[in-house]
């Protein structure tokens, strides 16, 4: 049951931020952003979602249906439109739809809707190709409502349609959750729900982080699946070095596989490496050559050198045996990779807030981080996990008290190692 106070409070809040700044709230990126700013930092995120859409086998683009959960001022709308002969976008708030009801009135097949900000109500079952949301879910403050959201976005899809959404896969917290930081769900409730609910799961990218994404396809296709698979090549999945470190941001291979069962997907399919059990995080769309790529996360090895790659669905092999080349991790060597204003980003080391947010990655001791501008020591220091894997750490922490305007030197350090020193300009 949906607590009706939820809703209302979503609605509330995300009216407000509407007012305030709906552009800020939206892109997250610099305060009272133009129009053109705005729209041009939807641009990978759109490249993301076209990606996806190899997935879904249609003669005429212009005969499919889109919904974007969570539309906002119809940021993704707009550029998404030019891929469906119609697309629909809701949102709790009705602010954020008015707004969305003026960016897209040139353009005749999007429609922008207010909704209860827990259902899909509007709209027919079996009515959309695709339907997608991002960074909407992260928002919400109740597991329920996700929940509804995905078993709605079920109900309208078509069989064959598919799903993308993000969620904040970050690990459970004791915080209570609000409109801001909302309800917390792990890579295994996603997998869990897509087994119990006929769907095919094709993707959990970013698992443990605050940005997690899941694909899936409505509708399993289970059959007899003999072994006529290939790998073809096994890479990096970063790059196309034909290795992979036992542990760290690059653990992670790539399958290229040739013929794969159109009915394997992450619920069903094994990956072993060395004889321990991986993690398959990845399955992409058939490309022109006719192979596709599988994204395994490293399981814990201690083993390196040349090991055997299995793959199994449901128990049963796919394709030969293949090998590869796991190799030791080079050290730990912790290095900053932005330093940016704490709230708009986009301003860069033109700090216009008061706060600075420093990213950092491959350090084991983030606590001990120190920093000081033109000698003065720091305050409010706050440490954040964005991401265990590299592993990746954000930051924040306040200007000191009478910094004037004007350019500084910020110098850092971790775990007594000095970092290099940036130059800073304050507003």
């Amino acid at each position: 049951m949906i607590d009706p106070k939820i809703t209302s409070q979503m609605q509330q809040d995300w009216n407000s931020r509407a007012v305030e700044d709906a552009n800020f709230y939206v892109a997250f990126g610099r305060r009272n952003q133009d129009a053109q700013e705005f729209f041009d930092t939807a641009a990978e995120m759109v490249r993301s979602l076209e990606g996806e859409l190899k997935r879904i086998p249609c003669a005429n683009p212009r005969a499919r249906r889109a919904l974007e959960i969570g539309c906002g001022p119809g940021r993704l709308m707009r550029p998404m439109s030019r891929h469906f002969g119609e697309i629909h976008g809701i949102d709790v708030s009705d602010e954020m739809i008015r707004r969305a009801e003026v960016n897209l009135q040139d353009i005749p097949h999007a429609h922008p809707h207010h909704t209860s900000g827990a259902d899909l109500a509007p709209f027919a079952d079996e009515s959309f190709d695709f339907v997608y949301s991002y960074a909407v879910f992260q928002h919400i403050p109740s597991l329920d409502v996700v929940m509804n959201y995905l078993r709605e976005a079920r109900r309208v899809l078509k069989p064959g349609g598919l799903l993308r959404v993000q969620m904040n896969g970050l690990p459970e917290s004791a915080a209570r959750y609000d409109t801001w930081s909302g309800v917390r769900i792990g890579a295994a409730q996603v997998a869990d729900f897509a087994r119990e609910n006929d769907f095919q799961l094709l993707a959990l990218e970013g698992v443990s982080t605050q940005y997690m994404w899941t694909t899936m396809i409505k509708g399993c296709q289970f059959y007899e699946t003999k072994p006529i698979a290939r790998i073809r090549r096994i890479t990096n999945a970063h790059s196309s070095e034909p290795a992979a470190p036992t542990r760290g941001r690059f653990a992670s291979i790539t399958l290229w596989i040739e013929q794969l069962p159109p009915a394997c997907d992450l619920n069903h399919v094994e990956v072993t490496i060395g004889g321990a059990k991986a993690f398959p995080c990845y399955i992409g769309p058939r490309e022109s050559d006719g192979l596709q790529q599988f994204n395994v996360m490293l399981p814990p090895l201690v083993e390196t050198g040349l090991l055997p790659v299995t793959v199994t669905f449901q128990g049963t092999p796919i394709c030969p045996a293949a090998t590869v080349r796991v190799i030791p991790p080079g050290p730990q060597v912790p290095h900053v990779l932005s330093i940016t204003d704490g709230i708009n980003m986009l301003s860069g080391t033109r700090i216009v807030s008061g706060t600075i947010k420093v990213t950092l990655e491959e350090t084991g001791h983030p606590e001990t981080f120190e920093a000081w501008i033109d000698g003065q020591p720091v305050t409010n220091i706050d440490v954040f996990c964005a991401d265990p894997l590299p592993p990746r750490y954000e930051i924040n922490f306040h200007l000191p008290k009478q910094c004037p305007p004007g350019p500084h030197l910020l110098r850092m350090q971790l775990h007594g190692r000095k970092l290099a020193p940036v130059d800073i300009e304050i507003v």
